[in-house]
């Protein structure tokens, strides 16, 4: 199998690559989370989403991919009460059909981040 880091500028709370190309198609990409300039500034779900999703799309431009090429997403809730929050500008966010997607309630994130999400796109072309 290949693999590829894809060459980004994002912020990283740990070892690990913001994304990578593997089988020269698939883009996967770790959740970046509501960073800005690697730095964190807590906000209401909404505009964290908004945040993690710029991160997540300029990653994926990054890999020559686009919002239209993603075909699943993960998404990291502190409080699962903030779903509806999350979900409203998700919605926004991707065009249909919209990948698949899970959303789970965890105990906490990194940094003290609310929302994170992480996809896999499939290259075009």
């Amino acid at each position: 199998m290949s693999r590829e880091p894809v060459v980004v500028d994002a912020s990283a709370l740990g070892p690990y690559s913001p994304a990578v190309a593997a089988e020269g198609r698939f883009v996967y990409v770790a959740g970046p989370g509501p960073l800005r300039d690697d730095d964190y500034t807590a906000d209401t779900v909404a505009a964290e989403t908004r945040l993690a999703l710029e991160n997540v799309f300029r990653i994926l431009a990054a890999a020559g991919a686009g919002p239209a090429d993603v075909v699943r997403c993960g998404v990291y809730l502190v409080d699962i009460g903030d779903f509806d929050e999350m979900n409203a500008v998700y919605a926004e966010a991707f065009p249909t059909p919209r990948p698949a997607r899970t959303t789970i309630q965890v105990a906490g994130l990194p940094g003290g981040i609310k929302v994170e999400i992480d996809c896999v796109a499939v290259l075009p072309g």
